[in-house]
């Protein structure tokens, strides 16, 4: 029986979804719940699994191809076992479907084949850099003049883990298409600057308190919660004393309504190979340092994975971001719509400050927090980061709640 692969039903906002790579080519076995490809949306990477196990028989639309919900992508032979060659895999010889459903190495995807066909480039001389070794658009583009038959230019490939830079002299250029996510990012970023009223207030923090009980616990913390105790949880804590005294920092305009959050669902920065993601740490007050702890490293697992699921992502009503992590001593971090405010962390350096009228060297960080004018005042938002403050150099407060 021939069972059609189809493109699942997506998250909620999502209309499309980009291809892949195939894991798998015509007439090779899939069992049942199996992963065929991954499907990027602006949002996440969703895995599609077979439905039933059987031999694929084709392969309708090959890797990068933008797709909908419902589309069929491939076919599966239920009834062919494993080794066999299926009947319908034989009437599939044309070169551009071979080249939509195979990942032999050498063997070009369609886009591929007929750049090289407009472009007179021998594939077979072309080193693939698509799952196993399959020539890619990419690479065509970046062609050496030996492959491309065109001895009037010289050119050589810098092999990179991009698809390959093509060098004319001195001036190389890489062409590659924004992910979806990427595109996603850029368009929440512009009107994040076009619709708020974006202002940037700053202070700085004395980290030796937070250091020194971290010092102090985190041996025996790691061994009582299996994670290590990092900085982040004590950010987040604070954050949220401050956010319960001024909940307008909490809150987010819809229309001419504002909307104060009775709870508090804390975004986290992220870094991750497909761009900046921003998960949510739900009902974050509820939760412990451990708790924090764990369930930031689980999204900086899912992150690096491209396991991050839509609900990951939704929501927030305040976000934190540590540019700190990569050097940034200050900067102005962006909000993420709809929510109206945002904390930046960033680097520790060990600075000159005067304490009771003797000047001593203590580890400072600055502190910087965005927020949307239009409904934080600056008298709040000024506060807000006191607050953040005075509750990192005196951890306890945090405790005790005060």
């Amino acid at each position: 029986m021939i069972i059609e692969v189809k493109v699942p039903v997506l998250p909620e906002s999502v209309s499309e979804a980009t291809l892949m790579t195939w894991n798998k080519k015509v007439g090779d076995y899939v069992a049942r719940d199996e992963n065929l490809i991954d499907l990027e949306t602006d949002k996440v990477v969703l895995e599609l699994p077979a439905a039933e196990a059987g031999v694929i028989t084709e392969i309708v639309i090959g890797d990068g191809a933008v797709v909908v919900a419902g589309q069929v992508i491939a076919k599966i032979d239920t009834a062919a076992k494993a080794g066999e060659t299926p009947a319908a895999q034989t009437a599939q010889a044309a070169p551009a479907a071979a080249a939509a459903s195979t990942a032999q190495s050498g063997v070009a995807m369609p886009a591929a084949a007929k750049l090289a066909a407009e472009k007179g480039v021998d594939v077979a001389a072309v080193q693939g850099s698509g799952r196993d070794g399959r020539v890619l658009k990419e690479d065509v583009q970046s062609a050496p003049a030996a492959a491309a038959g065109s001895p009037n230019k010289t050119f050589s490939t810098v092999t990179v883990s991009a698809p390959a830079i093509q060098i004319a002299g001195d001036r190389p250029e890489q062409r590659v298409p924004m992910s979806r996510l990427r595109q996603r990012v850029a368009e929440r970023l512009l009107q994040s600057q076009s619709e708020n009223a974006i202002l940037t207030t700053f202070n700085e923090v004395n980290m030796q308190p937070v250091m020194d009980l971290r010092n102090r616990y985190k041996d025996k913390f790691e061994k009582e919660n299996g994670v290590k105790l990092g900085f982040m949880s004590f950010f987040v804590k604070a954050t949220i004393a401050a956010l319960k005294k001024f909940p307008v920092v909490n809150a987010s305009i819809d229309g001419n309504d504002i909307v104060y959050h009775g709870y508090f669902d804390i975004g986290v920065a992220i870094g991750s190979p497909r761009g900046l993601v921003v998960p949510i740490l739900r009902n974050a007050d509820q939760m412990s340092f451990a708790d924090i702890e764990k369930q930031i490293a689980e999204f900086a697992v899912k992150a690096k994975d491209g396991k991050l699921a839509l609900e990951d992502l939704t929501g927030g009503t305040f976000s934190v971001t540590n540019g700190g992590t990569f050097g940034s001593m200050m900067s102005t971090p962006i909000i993420n719509p709809p929510q109206a405010a945002i904390l930046g962390m960033h680097a520790t350096r060990e600075r000159a400050v005067v304490e009771n009228g003797q000047v001593v060297v203590r580890p400072m960080m600055y502190l910087a927090l965005s927020y949307d004018h239009r409904l934080i005042d600056g008298r709040e938002a000024v506060l807000t980061l006191v607050t953040i403050k005075e509750a990192l150099e005196d951890p306890a407060r945090l405790v005790l709640d005060i």
